[in-house]
């Protein structure tokens, strides 16, 4: 079962690889606005090859958590022809190896699909982020309820968790981030131009953390 899973992983890795430009063509507009002001340091979870790292800022200082070392290849390469000095790791989201409060930022694009305990993920975000620190996202989630592609997705969704690295269809991540306790939530439902349309349903925006000595207050949503 390990030999086969390192298989697909590998796979996984060279099909993300391969599709880069694609991604650029598809989330490069929010992407620009999401992240091109990120400044100080900035931790992103699940990097993959590496697809986010034009669209930082040359004073970030960048660190990456990707369990799938089939992936890290192609992120060095990636970050070498940037210019971006990359601090690499291997890890979990649920369980990051960061002191606590460390970071400015925290990135993820298309990661909380495939994480085992969204909740606990978020809570390492709020853990390791500064007060007042942002946490942005981009993923693709679960199709409103009741509709076809809602049960298209539950179909689909186990032999599609084993050939995309754990990928859920039909998670509804938007409730997770709502029941968070972010200081303020701000995101989009959009439907991205994937040949895919079973990954199509999305959401995009940013979580901002209490600001030091603040009381949580109830969050805002721009849903």
């Amino acid at each position: 079962m390990q030999e086969r899973r390192g298989w697909t992983r590998r796979v996984f890795a060279w099909l993300n690889a391969s599709t880069d430009e694609s991604s650029h063509r598809i989330y490069g507009e929010r992407k620009r606005a999401l992240l091109g002001d990120l400044t100080g340091d900035v931790l992103e979870i699940g990097p993959g090859t590496g697809a986010n790292l034009p669209y930082y800022g040359k004073d970030v200082r960048w660190t990456g958590v990707e369990p799938n070392v089939y992936m890290h290849r192609y992120l060095r390469r990636q970050a070498a022809r940037l210019g971006l000095d990359a601090d690499l790791r291997v890890g979990t989201a649920e369980r990051l190896e960061m002191p606590s409060e460390s970071v400015d930022a925290v990135v993820a694009t298309l990661v909380l699909c495939s994480v085992d305990d969204v909740a606990a993920t978020l809570r390492e975000v709020q853990r390791v982020l500064k007060p007042g620190g942002r946490f942005v996202f981009i993923e693709h989630v679960a199709a409103p309820r009741g509709t076809a592609l809602r049960r298209v997705q539950a179909v689909v969704r186990p032999v599609w968790q084993c050939c995309a690295d754990g990928c859920h269809l039909d998670r509804e991540t938007w409730v997770a981030l709502e029941e968070a306790g972010f200081a303020r939530l701000d995101y989009e439902r959009f439907r991205a131009a994937v040949p895919l349309p079973i990954v199509a349903p999305h959401i995009a925006g940013t979580a901002t953390t209490h600001a030091a000595g603040r009381l949580p207050t109830p969050q805002q949503d721009a849903a």
